[in-house]
């Protein structure tokens, strides 16, 4: 099993947080590029923020110094902290690894309401 498993997501107000988890089998966390991307209704999937095994990040413009990701090797897990949440954060967020090709998870839904 290669695709990511996701958990988390919800309904917050702006201004609160939540967190997402993203799992992988054990073989391919350890190798494997992991992040997580959004799509908000009407607009292209855009990159959110991105690991490497080695655990070089980058972010979105939009969600630098609000939004942290990380990885626990213990846990075969990536997560995604996300504060400060605004209205436009809301968007349906995937996670994605890189094995031989992009690999995607199911999606979970993000609302912030104003």
């Amino acid at each position: 099993q290669v695709q990511p498993v996701e958990s988390g997501g919800g309904l917050v107000q702006s201004g609160g947080s939540l967190r997402l988890s993203c799992a992988a089998s054990g073989s391919i966390f350890s190798i494997s590029p992991m992040g997580w991307y959004r799509q908000a209704p009407g607009k292209q999937r855009e990159l959110v923020a991105r690991i490497s095994s080695g655990g070089i990040i980058s972010y979105a413009d939009s969600v630098k110094g609000r939004f942290t990701i990380s990885r626990d090797s213990a846990k075969n897990t990536v997560y995604l902290q996300m504060n400060s949440l605004k209205p436009e954060d809301t968007a349906v967020y995937y996670c994605w690894l890189f094995y031989g090709g992009d690999y995607w998870g199911q999606g979970t839904q993000v609302t912030v309401s104003s």
